[in-house]
Order: C-alpha cells, then structure tokens, then sequence
C-alpha cells in the first residue's frame, strides 16, 4: 500500500512538472522603446516574465516614434504570422481589433480589477465592443520643457512662463554662446512642439476643438496663426544639425549643457535618470509656456494578437497581468520616466516631477485640461494625424506663411476625412 502512495506520489510530482513545462511559453513582443532610459524600463518586464518562467524574444523596432514598428507590424500580419504583443495606442487599438485579429482578455482583466482600477477614459480605447483587447501600460505628459539651470543662469535667462518670456530667454541664451532649444527635426517631434504650443496659445477648450475634433474653422483660425507664428519664430533658436535629429539625441544635448531647453514628453526624463542626473539640482521640468493648465497625454498600451498555442496564450496573459501589477507599474514608470496608469500607486517611489505630473493628472482631469495628444496617436485617426504631419512640417522648414499654413491644415484634413 505504502509502496502505491509513493508511486502516486512519484507520477503526480512529474504530472505537475509536465503542465509546468506546457504552460511555460514564448511572447514575441514588438516595440520601439530602445533609447537608454527605455530599453531599462522595458527589461524590467522581461526580467519578470522570465521569473515566471516564460520566454521574452525582443523585437525592437527603433526609430520615427513607433512609424518604423508599424510598418513592421503590419508586414508580419499581412504574412499572417504577427507577433504575440505590439506597442500600439490610441484609435490604432480599435482599427487591430475590427480586423478580427486581436485576443479577447476580459478573463484577466476581470481576475484582476482592471475596471475599479485604470480611469475610465483610458480603459475605453483598450476595448473594442465592449471587451478589452489591450493592456495599458503608463501615462506621459507631453508638453514639458526640460531646462538646464546651469545654461540659464550662466546666460543670466530666468525660466519662461509666457512666449514672450521664452524668446526674451532665448535671445539672452544664444547671446551667451548656448543653443537655446534642442531640437529634433523629424515630423513628430515637430508637431509635438507645434500642439504644446496649440495649447499654450488657444487653451484646452480651444485644443479639444482643433486637435481632437479636428475642427476645420478652428484649424483655419487667426488663433491657429498665431500658434504657427510662434512655432516657426522658435527655428532660429535651434542648431543647424537638428533636422533628422534622434529626440534622445537632443535631450542628451540639454543633459551636456549644450543646450538650455527641449520640449518633449516626459519619457525624456528616463535620459536624465540614466545619465545619474538629479530633478531640481541638474534639470528642472516645466509646463511649456501657458500649458500650466493643460495635461496633454499619451497612454502606452500592447495590443494582444490571437494565439493558437496554449503554452504562448498563457505567456501572454501572465505578460497582460504584470503589466498592471504594482510591482511593474512602480520599476517601470521610474525608469520610462512616466506615470503609473493604475490607480493606487503610492508617490514615494517617484521623484518630483513624477509626483508633479501625477497631481496635474488628476487635477485637469476635473476642470477639462486632461487632453489626448494628437502627434503621439491619441487623438485623431492615423489619416487625419498624417495630414497634419504633413502640412507642419512643410510649413516649419519653407518659407510658407503662417496664414497659408492655417489654411492648408483645414483643407488637408478636411480630404483626409473623406
């Protein structure tokens, strides 16, 4: 009898091995986060996956803030072999899931309370028809500028609060020797300047009109034109080597004190963070000029494809539930330099921008300045996006003027529409 038990005891230890081994898959995920402070942020759910015992296989895709990843994207499901997660966000989200490609999470989501814990607005663009198909990961705040108190104070400059503060800055900053504003001459660092500065000029309710409706009257407004006055008025305060510039390559420039100020989003705080470099001590944060009242967001998200394999679908859904774990949430974003995107999630860990951006989150979000951005895929769909894209960055590097340039963004998206 003794010797039955220590048999069934004997199968049952390999039993469960075996299922442990079966359901120990392989995730192939796709993503463009690969500067420094990126890439840290990424290997931290690598790292936890693998604890797990799943597999991560890596597809970076650096380059044109995620154009070159899409283009992979859709190359490997064209060939019908997709990866098993994408980086893919806002409108995109619901354009995968018409196609009928996408895997349904709601046994996740529901075991772990996605629904009690990410803010309604952005749980909606996780779904589709009701079920979710993504995973959301942080929040950026896009319109900051990053400063370096050495330049400004060896330039005798003071931090801008208004436009007309930060040309007077800028004039004081190149006569001292420095680039006043680093600059990355590629489409969608151009437009993410260009709607800061949309949101500075109009306010919130005026960017919700433009930017988020795409509103052609507003487009083609004398408040449109004066928000492009004021982007190209900032080209001469840059350097010549910025066209085709890297972001990350232009924050380094303000991290080397070659430069005074960048507007971007709040990932480029991960350089500083790699770089050991200290908030409030080496670098400040600032809303751009008039945006202390706006929080224009960008939400990262994986999309999950359907997968026959039950070892891949159960490493997909392990991967979907870390990644709204405290855990991951908390050695994610202090390294992406974002905010968690899950409520519940204590300051501590995070410094002083962080803690910042956590409080304007949650403050504009009850007076209407919590706004999706347009050049980070938020906002409008992809057609609508490109046509502005296009029409700002032909504007930015000719010589088309402003007025012009009001008018062929109302006409451009009013053909992209169609």
């Amino acid at each position: 009898m003794l010797c039955n038990v220590k048999r069934i005891i004997v199968i049952s230890v390999f039993a469960i091995a075996f299922v442990a081994n079966a359901t120990a898959g392989e995730v192939e995920v796709l993503h463009w986060w690969t500067s420094g402070g990126e890439a840290a942020a990424v290997q931290e759910l690598q790292k936890m996956l693998q604890k797990e015992g799943h597999t991560w296989k890596d597809f970076a895709v650096a380059g044109g803030a995620g154009a070159n990843a899409m283009t992979a994207l859709k190359s490997r499901a064209v060939s019908g072999n997709p990866p098993t997660a994408a980086q893919v966000k806002g409108p995109q989200i619901q354009e995968w899931a018409q196609l009928g490609v996408l895997t349904n999470i709601d046994d996740v989501a529901q075991a772990e309370g996605w629904d009690t814990l990410v803010p309604r607005v952005v749980a909606d663009i996780m779904k589709y028809e009701g079920h979710w198909v993504a995973v959301p990961v942080n929040v950026h705040r896009i319109n900051w500028m990053w400063c370096n108190p050495a330049v400004f104070k060896k330039a005798g400059a003071q931090y801008p609060r208004t436009w007309d503060d930060f040309f007077a800055a800028c004039d004081k900053i190149k006569q001292a020797g420095f680039i006043p504003v680093a600059f990355g001459g590629q489409p969608w660092q151009e437009a993410t300047v260009w709607e800061s500065i949309v949101a500075g000029v109009g306010g919130p309710g005026f960017y919700q009109q433009a930017l988020v409706e795409a509103d052609e009257q507003a487009l083609a407004s004398s408040t449109m034109v004066e928000a492009l006055k004021i982007f190209k008025k900032i080209k001469p305060f840059t350097d010549k080597n910025a066209p085709g510039r890297d972001w990350n390559l232009a924050t380094a420039m303000v991290i080397k004190g070659e430069a005074a100020m960048q507007f971007m989003g709040d990932w480029a705080k991960g350089e500083f963070t790699a770089a050991g470099k200290v908030p409030g001590k080496d670098y400040d944060a600032l809303p751009a000029p008039g945006t202390m009242d706006v929080f224009l967001f960008n939400v990262d998200s994986f999309i999950m494809f359907e997968v026959k394999d039950p070892a891949a679908k159960a490493a997909q859904k392990a991967m979907a539930r870390l990644i709204l774990s405290p855990d991951f949430q908390v050695a994610f974003n202090v390294n992406k330099g974002s905010i968690p995107v899950r409520s519940g999630i204590s300051e501590a860990p995070f410094d002083a921008v962080a803690v910042a951006s956590m409080t304007a989150f949650e403050a504009t979000a009850s007076y209407g300045g919590l706004l999706p951005s347009m050049a980070h895929e938020m906002a409008v769909s992809p057609a609508v996006r490109g046509a502005m894209f296009d029409v700002i960055t032909n504007f930015y590097n000719s010589d088309m003027p402003a007025a012009d340039a009001a008018q062929k963004l109302a006409a451009a998206v009013r053909e992209a529409k169609m």
